[in-house]
């Protein structure tokens, strides 16, 4: 069974693990990357086993507005509701804000809109970055 966790204490080699898994560019800067989750609004955890296999965090002003700028699951346990999970807390814990937003790419665009994203009007995502897709 799956631990959902908002209280749970991560460590640097196997957030480096999920990144990698996933190729997000973020792990090539992990004293950075650690520092930026740890400092997170919510940071909300996923174990199976005691074994991560997926997170998420937040940004937030506290009372209108939340960012969720990461959420990964670790390619094995893709299509088994991780990713649902660890939404289904953000969005309990930010339920009632006023604009609650994400980036989504690719395949995740309908896993989102499941979850009641849909695309922002006629705004379009926009950003200076320093690596490839994530």
């Amino acid at each position: 069974m799956i631990n959902i966790s908002m209280d749970d204490v991560i460590g640097l080699d196997e957030v480096l693990e999920l990144y990698c898994e996933n190729h997000w560019s973020s792990a090539e800067k992990p004293d950075l990357l650690m520092r930026a989750l740890r400092k997170s609004d919510a940071l909300v955890t996923a174990r199976l086993d005691g074994k991560l296999v997926g997170l998420a965090n937040a940004i937030s002003d506290g009372y209108l507005v939340v960012y969720y700028p990461h959420m990964l699951v670790h390619p094995t346990y893709h299509g088994r509701g991780v990713g649902r999970k660890l939404m289904e807390a953000m969005q309990t814990k930010y339920a009632g804000f006023h604009q609650q937003m994400l980036t989504a790419d690719g395949d995740a665009v309908g896993f989102y809109k499941s979850l009641g994203f849909e695309k922002a009007g006629m705004a379009e995502a926009m950003w200076i970055y320093g690596g490839n897709e994530h």
